[in-house]
């Protein structure tokens, strides 16, 4: 008996992975501090919990329509309207089991076996992997700490081939925090309007994470709004990781093909989740300010630690809640014990030495960085950043 080659197409996701391996450690009752998963710390909005409740005493306890409520629908709208100036009708939405169904349903829509998809790095775990899945081909496109790990436009111009069906990001990015400006985008927008065959999937799930003033989208450039998909959730703006509601914004054409292969997969989303998400959408947006104020505080605090820790290469977030350091100063290093020589080695050893968790930038398309969250307590970081300096301080 034999599992399918299909799993030979792509890797564990290695942020769930070391995720694992930390609660395997607490466990044993090693102090550990996890600052692997990007979770926000704080409890999901009480009237967002009540509204839960009462859908289920409500009666929505019965199969939802495989792309959503059309109440919920029509608030997502109500959404991109309101935050940002785009015009969508319900039957351009459809709401998924998360942000990362989301995704996987736009690549199995519109990616062949062979087509390419250019994807710049850093990027989320599970872009690449994704493609790999629907046998496509991931074409990276680097950007550097001096980039502020964005690419230009006319890196990704160069990337392009024929067989350049797709073309996704994140904005704010995961792992390193790089916002895309009006102008950065209006210039990508640019060269992506000379290749009609191309999709633009835009992530954006830490839409409410930013630090630097309004968040812009691509799809705001008219000529190319009907070959975007955004992608976008309740997880990270309302702290609700665990209440599993994604949902896009595309094309009748997109919308009605990430339908159709979400019926085969899940069907529609939790019901009890959509009623939450509903409340999250309609209400007031106070409690999502309140934890992007925190955020931008942890974000400060993080920047300035790093600034202590000799061979740390920052870049300064500008949202989500990532510090991406480049880290191969360490590379080559050892404590007479432990040699390092990738940021897996490192990341290892903090793990060992210091009892702190992080992911290898490897997982992120970028092998000589290491991903920290920040969603976390202000003291645990603190604590976390001691123990790491102490731990690097050793490497000679």
């Amino acid at each position: 008996m034999t599992l399918s080659k299909r799993l030979d197409f792509f890797a564990e996701s290695k942020t769930l992975k070391m995720a694992k391996l930390s609660r395997e450690l607490s466990a044993q009752g090693i102090d550990i501090i996890n600052l692997t998963l990007g979770e926000p710390d704080f409890a999901t909005p009480i009237h967002v919990i009540n509204a839960a409740k009462k859908a289920m005493d409500d009666g929505f306890t019965k199969y939802p329509p495989v792309a959503g409520y059309l109440d919920l629908k029509q608030a997502i709208c109500q959404k991109f309207k309101t935050d940002n100036s785009l015009e969508y009708t319900p039957d351009e939405i459809v709401v998924s089991t998360g942000a990362k169904q989301s995704i996987m349903n736009v690549i199995l829509s519109v990616v062949n076996p062979g087509d390419e998809v250019i994807i710049p790095t850093p990027y989320w775990v599970s872009y690449s992997e994704m493609v790999k899945f629907a046998e496509g081909i991931p074409v990276l496109v680097d950007a550097t700490v001096e980039q502020n790990y964005k690419v230009s436009a006319n890196q990704i111009e160069a990337a392009i081939t024929s067989k350049t069906k797709l073309f996704m990001f994140s904005s704010p990015c995961n792992p390193s925090g790089s916002i895309w400006n009006k102008e950065e985008l209006a210039v990508l927008a640019d060269v992506l309007k000379k290749y009609p065959q191309i999709f633009i999937l835009s992530d954006e799930i830490y839409e409410h994470i930013n630090f630097i003033g309004r968040h812009e989208s691509i799809a705001q450039f008219d000529f190319l709004k009907e070959r975007v998909i955004i992608v976008n959730g309740v997880s990270k703006g309302f702290a609700m990781t665990g209440w599993r509601l994604g949902y896009i914004g595309a094309s009748k054409e997109v919308a009605q093909a990430c339908e159709k292969i979400q019926g085969q997969f899940t069907s529609g989303a939790n019901s009890i989740a959509q009623r939450a998400a509903l409340a999250a959408l309609t209400s007031d947006l106070k409690p999502t300010y309140k934890m992007q104020v925190a955020y931008q505080r942890r974000r400060d605090l993080v920047v300035n630690l790093s600034k202590e820790i000799k061979g740390f290469n920052c870049n300064t977030p500008e949202g989500a809640f990532y510090l991406f350091p480049d880290v191969r100063y360490y590379f080559g290093k050892s404590d007479g014990a432990s040699k390092i020589n990738n940021a897996e080695d490192l990341c290892m050893y903090l793990l060992d030495t210091a009892h702190v968790s992080l992911v290898s930038g490897d997982a992120f398309g970028t092998d000589t960085c290491i991903r920290i969250s920040f969603a976390t307590a202000d003291e645990k970081l603190v604590e976390a950043f001691a123990r790491m300096k102490k731990a690097l301080d050793k490497l000679k």
